[in-house]
């Protein structure tokens, strides 16, 4: 899957200006620059859950753990069966060694994709790699 791009659950015809442009910085791997711009959007757009998503994917990115996990955190409060959030939440937490949370996004995602989706392949091959090697496949 396309950096940043899974499971984007608000109204993508309604996306902002802003939002577009922080999507494009996240594809063109600038974290940095979509850090700055999911700050601003986040901050005009509290309730948009994907908005919360690629910010935290941003901040992973940037291996600013903590702030990520708050703000994929705030991402499923507002979308709990959000795909990418769920997914990339638990990539989050395999990169910082807590594997039986990110089975649990796992399992989030298993009932959420009732006949599969990427997110939840993506996630479960990261989980068995991370079984056998301890570490996180493109993290």
């Amino acid at each position: 899957m396309a950096a940043g791009s899974g499971g984007d659950s608000y109204a993508s015809d309604a996306e902002s200006d802003a939002y577009k442009e922080g999507r494009q910085a996240v594809e063109a791997k600038r974290f940095e620059q979509a850090v700055k711009i999911f700050a601003r959007v986040t901050a005009d757009e509290p309730d948009n859950p994907d908005a919360w998503n690629l910010f935290a994917f941003s901040l992973r990115k940037l291996k600013r753990f903590d702030e990520a996990e708050r703000h994929y955190l705030k991402a499923l409060r507002l979308d709990p069966r959000h795909l990418g959030a769920n997914e990339y939440l638990g990539e989050l937490y395999l990169q910082t060694n807590r594997l039986a949370k990110a089975e649990e996004r796992l399992t989030v995602l298993d009932r959420a994709c009732l006949f599969g989706c990427a997110e939840y392949s993506e996630l479960k091959t990261a989980i068995e790699a991370f079984k056998k090697t301890g570490t996180v496949p493109g993290a």
